[in-house]
């Protein structure tokens, strides 16, 4: 077997190969989910009924009159299911709730011919209730002691004694908005059931193993039972990790109790309303700082609005901790979290994990303790990153910190930033009613699970007599380019054309007890277990291409010596004749050779303890920096971003093209959340509250084109292989995103310019032009108090 890290010459990977479904997105041919209802015909559709109340408990059901609607077919309720009434691996979260727990919670679902059908009916459906009190904002849960899950603490030194002696100590508050998925694809699930009673759930799932478990103890079937195919998904970014599984449960349910094909499928307001986002926080914090500009201590609590039930915050507000240090070093530390409970949907995974709350916290602190301890924002960053041999406040050694602090000098001089930090200045002196602003941040991401045994995969390859391959891995593919990589290494590692090389669907009756594909490591894990699979096929090649062109000689021949390149085999350092791999893979057919291999890999080296958060839960970290320019307008608080240049580490990159888009795409997601989208909930008394206000494209803002950096320049690291990860590649889905932090930062110091030097100037996360108009008026406020 070769070194994990080792890239075979002349191979696919590392070129800048077009996405695989590249035509197929651009030209409507890709299928989708719910493009796959067209195979089934007689296929019902599925409806909610949804109870608009934040939290009541159900009295009566009355279903008569939607029964007798044209067209209806079957009404799903709690009494329908044969297994456990529960779409939630924690027993949280029932299928079908006798309480109702966030406004537009569904309580059973219409089955009829048409959708148009399902979806008048389920108006007809009469839901008796009694209203309850319901908890909506962060501030109410904490005053209700309305908590979920655990309480977990991170800890290093003594913190209160390091702030008791520290030069100087400040305070803050910082809001996190939550922010929503807006996958173009919403959730969507099909089944139908064979004539042995198999089911098939064809599932937008970003963890398709999960989905089936879940489908499976609703109807009471063992898991071989149910067969989960994800064929690709019109985006995921973690909403898809765990919201899916209630949803393929009740077309499971359905396709069983009628025997008919059923399909699930969320419009948009739906899928807004009644599915999980990113987790808004709120944080507290004192840091203090000595006379030279280091962090001494900093003592938080960080608040994790869960929603209604647990389902991932525990993890998420793991990593959020874990990530309050992102690129520095901080001596003494406590940082305190909690899960409060509300009545709105069920907050979930969204890229990144809880990882960008962490950061935008110290973040938080660097951008409004510099101008009051006299240091430029970028100088107090550079000062306190990280240095050789030192370890996180959970004990795991930062390796190549040195990476961290190249990259943000490279940056630094790539972007001409001392240059135009003056340029800056001298346009804010002569334009009152505008300022810009230009800011760096840095970037440190952990990768890999809290959760130690998800860092496995499995992938099955197989070779035809022809030398075509096939392969399927445990991956999903989302459109961040996991199954064009996937392909890359294949070839790589067998040494074939990439045009040898075909991919299959995703489906747990061919590789079983999977991953999600999340946490950033589709690539890592997946790639690796491919490799693992396509060396085993290489070894048993090598013996047969030996005696193939070595002749009585080949018993001489080490397997090192065999070489596949390009669909052609030979033996290095001699004149021998190539043979095709198709012939290779012939000769070895008639000779009994196994042309299959079933591939494993687990990610070695971490361990994590939950209870005293501590351990080496990340297999390495992913670094990178970005510099952002942005001008605000003093009259409404509009913010343009004019300039944004970008530094990353993705190691030896297995696919320049993908990544480059993924951190061109994680980085504006990151730049809306941070900028233009704010999720509003109905906080009043009156009969609405509890509702999402804004569900619906109408009302919630994302970036659009217009919204694009007008000058936008992604580069990545040279020379940065990271030893043992597959061809020496660094993850690249979630770190990106956090570099839009730049941005707000950008925004902070621009609106702080409107005012006197050496304030604290606070910002809202999201930073909207009316939530950044007032950040600016009070810089203006301050202006006239000094004088």
């Amino acid at each position: 077997m070769s070194d994990l890290a080792e890239r075979p010459e002349g191979g696919p990977v590392g070129l800048p190969v077009t996405h695989i479904d590249a035509m197929g997105h651009v030209t409507g041919t890709a299928l989708f989910t719910d493009d796959m209802s067209g195979r089934f015909p007689g296929m019902l559709h599925a409806y909610p009924v949804q109870v608009n109340q934040a939290h009541a408990r159900v009295i009566r059901m009355e279903l008569s009159a939607a029964l007798a609607s044209p067209g209806v077919v079957r009404v799903l309720t709690a009494a329908d299911v044969p297994g456990v009434n529960d779409s939630g691996v924690r027993h949280d979260e029932p299928l079908f709730p006798s309480e109702v727990m966030f406004y537009g919670q569904c309580v059973a679902w219409v089955l009829a011919e048409s959708r148009q059908q399902a979806r008048q009916a389920a108006r007809r459906v009469v839901v008796e209730v009694e209203p309850l009190p319901a908890v909506v904002t962060i501030e109410e849960a904490l005053a209700a002691q309305s908590f979920l899950g655990g309480r977990p603490v991170l800890r290093r030194g003594d913190p209160h004694e390091a702030l008791a002696s520290a030069a100087h100590v400040f305070s803050g508050r910082t809001e996190i908005g939550g922010q929503e998925h807006i996958y173009l694809e919403t959730q969507v699930a099909v089944a139908v059931v064979d004539e042995s009673g198999q089911v098939l759930i064809h599932s937008s799932t970003q963890h398709p193993t999960e989905t089936q478990e879940i489908a499976a103890h609703v109807l009471g079937l063992p898991s071989h039972a149910i067969t989960v195919q994800c064929l690709r998904m019109g985006g995921g970014f973690g909403g898809k990790e765990f919201q899916p599984h209630g949803y393929a449960a009740v077309a499971a349910l359905g396709a069983v109790l009628t025997g008919r094909a059923v399909q699930v499928r969320l419009d948009r307001q739906l899928d807004m309303s009644m599915t999980g986002k990113r987790h808004p926080f709120l944080a507290e914090w004192t840091a203090g700082f000595d006379n030279e500009g280091h962090v001494v201590a900093v003592v938080a609590t960080m608040t994790a609005d869960g929603g209604w039930s647990l389902d991932l915050s525990e993890p998420v507000l793991a990593r959020a901790l874990c990530h309050v240090d992102n690129a520095y070093f901080l001596p003494h530390v406590e940082v305190t979290g909690q899960i409060v409970q509300t009545h709105k949907t069920s907050q979930t995974a969204f890229r990144g994990f809880g990882g960008p709350q962490g950061m935008i916290l110290i973040e938080d602190v660097m951008g409004r303790c510099a101008p009051q301890l006299g240091w430029s924002p970028e100088a107090l960053r550079r000062r306190n990153m990280y240095a050789e041999g030192q370890c996180t406040p959970y004990g795991q050694l930062v390796r190549h910190p040195e990476r961290m602090r190249d990259i943000w000098d490279q940056l630094a001089q790539r972007c001409a930033y001392a240059e135009r930090s003056r340029q800056i200045e001298e346009f804010n002196a002569s334009h009152p009613h505008r300022r810009r602003a230009l800011a760096m941040t840095p970037q440190k991401f952990g990768i890999s699970f809290n959760f130690t045994p998800f860092n496995q995969a499995g992938a099955l390859v197989q070779v035809y007599r022809d030398g075509s391959v096939l392969i399927s891995h445990g991956g999903c593919e989302m459109g961040q380019g996991l199954h064009t990589k996937m392909v890359q290494i294949a070839a790589s590692a067998l040494g074939v054309p990439l045009t040898a090389v075909r991919l299959a669907p995703t489906r747990t009756d061919k590789v079983p007890n999977t991953s999600a594909t999340a946490a950033s490591s589709g690539a890592d894990l997946n790639g690796a277990a491919v490799k693992d699979a396509c060396d085993q096929i290489r070894e048993r090649l090598a013996p047969v291409a030996a005696r193939l062109l070595a002749g009585d000689d080949a018993a001489l021949v080490p397997s090192a010596s065999v070489q596949f390149r390009q669909g052609r085999v030979s033996l290095t350092g001699t004149d021998h004749r190539e043979l095709s791999f198709a012939d290779v893979v012939g000769q070895a057919y008639l000779q009994r050779v196994q042309l299959w291999a079933a591939g494993f890999y687990r990610t070695e080296g971490l361990h994590w303890d939950q209870n005293t958060m501590t351990g080496s839960p990340f297999k390495y970290f992913s670094y990178g920096a970005a510099c952002s320019e942005v001008e605000v307008d003093g009259f409404t608080g509009a913010c343009r971003v004019l300039r944004v240049d970008i530094l990353h580490d993705v190691g030896d990159s297995l696919s320049p093209l993908i990544d480059r888009g993924q951190i061109e795409g994680g980085f504006i997601q990151g730049m809306g959340w941070m900028t233009m989208e704010r999720l509003c909930w109905d906080e009043s008394d009156g009969p609405g509250r509890g509702r999402l206000a804004s569900a619906g494209l109408s009302i919630y803002k994302v970036p659009s084109i217009g919204d694009l950096p007008e000058q936008f320049t992604v580069e990545l690291v040279d020379r940065a292989t990271e030893t043992g990860v597959v061809y020496g590649s660094k993850a690249i889905g979630e770190p990106p995103l956090t570099l839009a932090i730049s941005v707000r930062e950008a925004i902070r110091q621009a609106c702080a310019a409107f005012g006197p030097l050496g304030r604290d100037q606070p910002l809202a996360l999201p930073a909207t032009p009316e939530a950044t108009f007032e950040a600016l008026s009070q810089a203006r406020r301050a202006a006239v108090v000094t004088c």
